[in-house]
C-alpha cells in the first residue's frame, strides 16, 4: 500500500478547469454511479473552492435539480476515466486526503507485526518476551495471534510484562480476562504480589509494602 500511494504522490496531475494540481484522497466506500466501486482505493480530486467547475456547480445543481450541492473533477488511478463528482458541501472530501506520515506508521507497525509473528513460536524457546509482547499490545493484530501470545507470556514467566500488560486497555473483554489470568500466573511464579495500593511488585508473605509502607490484608 505505501509503495503505491509514494509512486501516485510522484505522479502529477492537473484539473482541467482550473489548471490547479490534483490531490490524492482514500476513494469513497461506495461508488454514487453504479455501486460496483471505484476500482482503486485512491482519487486524484481538484480541490481548489475557485474551480470554475466548482463555482459554477452550485447554482447549476441548484437550477437543474432542486438540491444544494456542486462538482469536483477526479481522475482514477492507472486509468484514463475522469469524472465531474457532484459533492453537498465544501468540506467533501478534505477529510480524506491521503496523510503520507500516517500511512508510515501503519506500515512500520505491520511489518514489527509480521517479524513478531515470526518470532512467536521460538520465543519461549530464545527465552525473548518481546515478541509476544508486541502481538499482545498491538489492537490491530489477530485476536487469535493475540491469544497465543498470552499463552507465550505464561511459560516465559517475566516479570517484565507486567508494567506493558497492566498499561495497555484491552477493549476485547475475554482477552483482558486471560490477560489478568496469565498477569496472576506470572506473578505466582515469581513468588510476589502487586501492592494494592501503590501497585509495586512485593514479596508475595510481605505483610508491609517496602515502597509505600502501607500494611497489607493478611
Amino acid at each position: 500500500m505505501l509503495s503505491t500511494v509514494l509512486k501516485y504522490l510522484e505522479e502529477k496531475h492537473y484539473c482541467p478547469h482550473c489548471s490547479g494540481d490534483l490531490v490524492l484522497c482514500h476513494a469513497p466506500a461506495v461508488h454514487v454511479g453504479d455501486g460496483l466501486g471505484w476500482g482503486s482505493e485512491y482519487l486524484f480530486i481538484c480541490l481548489n473552492d475557485r474551480c470554475p467547475l466548482f463555482v459554477k456547480g452550485w447554482d447549476y445543481i441548484a437550477n437543474q435539480y432542486g438540491h444544494v450541492g456542486s462538482y469536483r473533477y477526479m481522475e482514477i488511478p492507472n486509468s484514463k476515466e475522469s469524472y465531474s463528482m457532484m459533492v453537498v458541501g465544501k468540506e467533501a472530501f478534505t477529510g480524506s486526503i491521503v496523510d503520507i506520515e500516517a500511512l508510515k506508521r501503519q506500515s512500520e507497525r505491520y511489518q514489527r507485526q509480521q517479524e513478531a509473528l515470526a518470532c512467536l513460536d521460538t520465543c519461549v524457546e530464545q527465552n525473548d518476551l518481546a515478541p509476544a509482547l508486541t502481538i499482545l499490545l498491538d489492537d490491530s493484530a489477530r485476536i487469535d495471534d493475540r491469544k497465543r501470545a498470552v499463552g507465550m507470556v505464561t511459560k516465559l514467566n517475566d516479570l517484565a510484562c507486567i508494567e506493558p500488560l497492566r498499561n495497555h486497555v484491552f477493549k476485547d473483554p475475554h482477552l483482558q480476562q486471560e490477560v489478568n489470568l496469565a498477569i496472576a500466573q506470572v506473578l505466582a511464579g515469581n513468588f510476589v504480589k502487586e501492592c494494592p495500593y501503590c501497585s509495586e511488585l512485593i514479596k508475595a508473605r510481605a505483610m508491609v509494602c517496602k515502597h509505600c509502607q502501607r500494611e497489607l490484608a493478611a
